[in-house]
């Protein structure tokens, strides 16, 4: 039987080891989902609800013991766990109020003896491979339009989150959703490639480039909804005339909160040269009021690496910007951690005196590490935050509103900020440019990504 091992990357200890599942699991489950689809679909929009508000009670009522299990196996911060879960609550809300008027049949054209409807009807089965680092929030803003819209999901969690998608499955079961229609797989890059190869009606993968081109290169003969969604090295350009303190601690916040492991972390910061100074200085004294600690803690801010093989990552970055002459300020070096040297820990770390050629300002770092480079006005900032072959989100700190708009409009960005960063608003549609990926998520967008249109011409006999 195949097995996957769970452990703690706060302490690198075994939490316990899951039977998983193969190729032929797999391929019963999607065929047993394909036979339930139907039922599914035609079962009324309300009771589809009502599902999905008892799974969001369900939620409620377990928060705590979810967060802790989402903790012990990503380590997050219990804190970050909770403000993720009780964030969710206000997507799903959203998902719920929106949903009829998303789906319902639009009437385009009517000149008495001939009308045009347009018929949104879901896809059928999909397959959602998904991400760790925010489980519940890139979880469900597939698991839930999907399954409102009528679809069956197949639904492979990362191996470093493999929990909490069976806890996402268990509430979704408990609340009335067959588990013909709502499968949780289990397995790491073999059972990901295993649902690739079923015949779906759509892929939504969120996670690294690399793993999404291979998705790409395996379903791209088979003329289906590939939907396709990576992280950036997200910039942010602080302006002469923002308070480069109040700026700082804003984009400290914005650039390691979960230790830097979300996809709209702040990975880049342009700043004018006339604040240049004040605003370095600032955030490395907001940096160091960071608490790095047990997960567990109440007051613990910079948890674990969930993957042990990015500190690798973060150590090349570290390297190559000191060999090309950035100026260390904070951190620069994986840490001990709170259990003996046990788990995987980085130092928070911040460098100034960086340049576009250093790997720390081109590639994810997905990580607490950032880079402040020096800029000498709008249009240096604006060729530097263009400067990268991502394009997920990007900001501008500035008090002058006019002027943000006219930045942020020459940046190519699926979404943009004036004084604020990292963040996700489930009435916003999530999507990016270039290498961040393709199609959407959250919005009302977001519930129809589900659906196919149906296009009805309707004429009458007389």
């Amino acid at each position: 039987m195949n097995t996957l091992a769970i452990r703690n990357p706060a302490n690198g200890q075994l939490i316990t080891t899951l039977p998983a599942d193969d190729a032929t699991s797999v391929a019963t489950k999607t065929t047993a989902a394909r036979v339930a689809q139907p039922a599914w679909a035609a079962t009324p929009m309300a009771e589809r609800k009502a599902c999905i508000e008892r799974f969001r009670s369900g939620v409620v009522r377990d928060l705590e013991s979810l967060a802790v299990t989402m903790t012990r196996e990503t380590g997050k911060p219990v804190k970050m766990s909770r403000n993720e879960l009780n964030g969710l609550l206000g997507r799903i809300d959203f998902f719920l109020k929106e949903l009829e008027l998303s789906v319902a049949t639009e009437t385009v054209f009517d000149d008495g003896g001939m009308r045009e409807q347009i018929q949104h009807t879901p896809l059928g089965v999909v397959a959602n491979i998904s991400a760790w680092n925010y489980p519940w929030f890139v979880g469900c803003n597939v698991i839930v339009p999907a399954l409102l819209t009528g679809n069956a999901v197949l639904y492979k969690p990362s191996e470093y989150a493999t929990m909490t998608g069976q806890e996402i499955a268990r509430l979704l079961h408990e609340a009335g959703v067959p588990r013909e229609v709502m499968v949780c797989l289990v397995g790491a890059g073999a059972v990901g490639a295993a649902l690739l190869e079923q015949p779906v009606d759509g892929v939504f993968f969120t996670g690294s480039v690399a793993t999404g081109q291979r998705i790409a290169q395996a379903v791209g003969n088979k003329f289906i909804k590939l939907q396709l969604e990576f992280g950036g090295k997200d910039p942010t350009y602080v302006c002469e005339d923002a308070d480069p303190k109040a700026a700082a601690e804003s984009l400290a916040d914005g650039a390691m909160y979960n230790t830097g492991q979300s996809c709209c972390s702040v990975e880049r910061i342009y700043v004018h040269e006339k604040i240049h100074d004040a605003f370095v200085a600032a955030f490395v004294d907001t940096v160091k009021t960071f608490r790095t600690g047990d997960p567990m803690a109440e007051d613990t801010y910079i948890g674990a690496i969930t993957r042990a093989p990015q500190l690798a990552v973060l150590d090349a970055q570290v390297a190559d910007a000191v060999a090309k002459g950035a100026q260390l300020l904070a951190g620069g070096k994986r840490a001990a951690g709170p259990f003996g040297g046990a788990g995987n820990w980085y130092e928070p770390t911040v460098f100034a005196n960086v340049n576009p050629s250093m790997e720390l300002m081109r590639e994810e770092s997905f990580g607490p590490i950032i880079g402040i480079q020096k800029v000498s006005g709008d249009a240096e900032a604006v060729k530097l935050m263009n400067d990268t072959r991502y394009g997920l989100t990007a900001g501008v700190y500035t008090p002058d509103q006019e002027r943000a708009q006219r930045l942020l409009a020459q940046v190519n960005a699926g979404s943009v900020y004036w004084n604020c960063c990292d963040r996700v608003s489930p009435r916003l549609p999530w999507s990016g440019h270039g290498d961040s990926g393709v199609g959407l998520t959250l919005s009302t967008y977001g519930i129809q990504t589900f659906t196919r249109p149906k296009a009805w011409h309707l004429k009458s006999a007389g």
